[in-house]
Order: C-alpha cells, then sequence, then structure tokens
C-alpha cells in the first residue's frame, strides 16, 4: 500500500463537500511530503510579499540593497486595502526593514509599494527566479484599479520557500533567521491555526512553554485564499501550503469556506505529524 496516499485520500475525502479547489504541499523536512495539485498556478494575493521579503535580503546580501537606508511614502505608493501607514500619510520615512516588516505582519499594501519601488520590478522577479523559485512572478506594484493580477506562485514554490527558511538555506543563515523572525509576528494565520489546540499557541495568557508556533504569510483577494509557513512542534517544524481557488463567495471573511476547510486540513496535518513524532508516516 502506498503510504503517501493513505494521508491523500483522507484529505480528499475531508474536501468533498467543499464547493472550491485546494491545492496542499506539506513537507516535514525529513524527506516525506504530501502534494495535492503542488504545480497548479495561482493567483499569489499578499504571498507574493514573502517573496519580495526574500529578493530583499539577497540584494542585502550583495550590497545592492541596504536594510537600514530610509525610504519615503509617496502619493504613487497609496492603494486601499491592508496595513497600517494609510494612518500615516504620505511623506512618512521608514527604515527598509521596517517597511518590509510592515509588508509581511500586517500585510502592508502601501510599505510593499515602497519596497517595489526600492528593489525595482525586474529586480525582485529575477531574483525570484535565482533563488529557484521558476513558477512565480510579480507581476505589477499593488494598484487594483490599474491591474486585475498581482502574482503568480504554486504551492511547489512557496512551500520551497519557507522549507529553505526553515532549514537556514534561504540566502544565508542570518538572512533566515532573520526573515523568520518576521514571518513569526505575521498576524494573519487563521486558515493554519484556527482549528490547533490554542492553549499551545497562546503563552503569554497561559504561562505555559510555547509548543506551538507558525511562521507564515497569508494572502487573500478575489480569486484566492492562501496561506502557507512553517509550523514549529515539540518534535520539530515542518512547512505547509494550502492555496484555493475556484469558490463561489468572494467576500473575506473568517469563517470563509476556504477557511473552514483549510483549518480543517492544517489540523489533520498537525494530528499526523505529532502522532509520527515529527514525520508525516512512520
Amino acid at each position: 500500500m502506498d503510504e503517501n496516499m493513505t494521508l491523500e485520500k483522507r484529505i480528499a475525502a475531508e474536501l468533498y463537500s467543499y464547493q472550491g479547489k485546494m491545492s496542499v504541499f506539506v513537507d516535514d523536512l525529513h524527506g516525506h511530503t504530501v502534494e495535492i495539485g503542488a504545480d497548479e498556478e495561482f493567483e499569489t494575493a499578499s504571498t507574493i510579499k514573502a517573496y519580495i521579503l526574500a529578493a530583499l535580503y539577497l540584494q542585502a546580501s550583495r550590497g545592492k540593497a541596504s536594510l537600514e537606508e530610509k525610504i519615503t511614502y509617496k502619493p504613487e505608493h497609496f492603494v486601499d486595502g491592508s496595513g497600517m501607514l494609510r494612518a500615516l500619510g504620505v511623506g512618512a520615512s521608514l527604515k527598509v526593514k521596517d517597511a518590509a516588516t510592515m509588508m509581511i505582519i500586517c500585510s502592508d499594501n502601501i510599505a510593499t509599494n515602497m519596497v517595489i519601488d526600492y528593489l525595482g520590478l525586474d529586480t525582485i522577479n529575477a531574483c525570484i527566479r535565482e533563488m529557484g523559485f521558476a513558477h512565480t512572478v510579480l507581476h505589477n506594484p499593488l494598484h487594483f484599479d490599474l491591474y486585475d493580477d498581482l502574482g503568480t506562485t504554486t504551492p511547489r514554490d512557496y512551500a520551497s520557500l519557507f522549507a529553505q527558511v526553515a532549514k537556514g538555506t534561504l540566502v544565508s543563515a542570518e538572512a533566515s533567521a532573520e526573515m523568520l523572525a518576521i514571518f513569526r509576528q505575521q498576524h494573519y494565520n487563521t486558515m493554519l491555526t484556527h482549528d490547533f489546540p490554542q492553549f499551545y499557541l497562546d503563552c503569554e495568557e497561559t504561562g505555559e512553554p510555547e509548543l506551538i508556533w507558525v511562521a507564515s504569510k497569508s494572502g487573500s483577494m478575489n480569486a484566492c485564499r492562501n496561506d502557507g509557513g512553517i509550523v514549529h512542534t515539540p518534535y520539530g517544524e515542518y512547512v505547509i501550503v494550502l492555496m484555493n481557488k475556484d469558490f463561489h463567495d468572494i467576500i473575506e471573511y473568517n469563517d470563509h469556506p476556504s477557511m473552514v476547510y483549510g483549518a480543517r486540513v492544517s489540523r489533520m496535518i498537525l494530528d499526523q505529524i505529532l502522532a509520527c513524532e515529527g514525520e508525516l508516516y512512520k
């Protein structure tokens, strides 16, 4: 019996009533993966911001960008949507690393445009290709009134990014550690964590050791609901990516069917990892 098919069939059964398409990639970082539609292309939405962060650190490692340099919020950077810079207004000045951090942790769209402008669209895409993400591209800055699409990626590419972060090999060990620290602060991880045992996620409230944490970047647009990242457990880390499209309800809310079914799949994977002490299969 093919062990991989057992878990894949359980996921398929869980998704049987889901009126949408979910692709899944899980890597236990011990040589086992679960792949369902792993090479399917998806609109990135804000998951492209993880690739932009990686491109920034790659350029910084070469002295072609500086995390400490100041950049300014200009009128052309304005865009509706998530983030906090809209409250500060045009003219706000931030360090590049601070803008990039806001781009990830609160998915700030204006900060994203500032970083795209700083690095350059062509440079970002060249870095994405160089880092091995062959099926990922940033099409344009965030301007929803001008462009219908933001980026394209696959679950396999996105999982590879986080696997490299987990292994300390994305750009360098130091850069991977800094990016991991940023991803751990990301606010929007409902799809991955909604069905997790909350007691172990909230050590500040319980006073207990932080046994489970997530370092991730999600993304939502009318066309998609995506999430992916690293999940830390007492047995080590694993990488999970869930990408959704072809659903009927485009309104964004926490109980969206993609979120409900994504959370179920995420919990199923967590339970499997815990049962097998850090691996997908024993």
